[in-house]
């Protein structure tokens, strides 16, 4: 009988286990490329939940505080798309490369993201020398 129990608990464990939501971004990594100073600093990671469960986005944290993310507010459904939105403000010249961690109900979690690229330089000339 303890057998056919603890048989029983491991198959439920093992179904339900299944049975969870799961996040695939179309990108992991966006490349800003050269972007003007001061220029628009937004981009977007799209992802898709392909599980089976409501994928709910609990945190989603940046490096420092010059990356901004903006996370859903509502659960992502099986099979529907969301975006997790990053500003990055481009009033700092020089290079880019933050990371931004995911905290979600998927299988994936953590999950990092990255940004890259290079802010140019500011433009110090006056209307009267260009």
């Amino acid at each position: 009988m303890k057998n056919i129990i603890a048989f029983a608990i491991f198959l439920f464990v093992g179904i339900a286990a299944q049975a969870q939501a799961k996040i695939e971004f179309e990108e992991e990594t966006i490349d800003y490329g050269q972007v003007e100073y001061n220029s628009d600093g937004v981009r977007t990671f799209i992802f898709t939940n392909t599980g089976t469960e409501p994928l709910v986005i609990d945190k989603v944290k940046s490096t420092c505080g010059c990356t901004v993310p903006e996370k859903p507010k509502d659960p992502i459904a099986p099979g529907e798309k969301g975006e997790i939105k990053v500003k990055y403000a481009t009033n700092r010249q020089g290079p880019i490369r933050k990371t931004i961690t995911v905290y979600s109900n998927a299988d994936r979690s953590p999950l990092p993201l990255k940004i890259k690229g290079f802010v140019k330089k500011e433009d110090t000339k006056s209307v009267l020398e260009k």
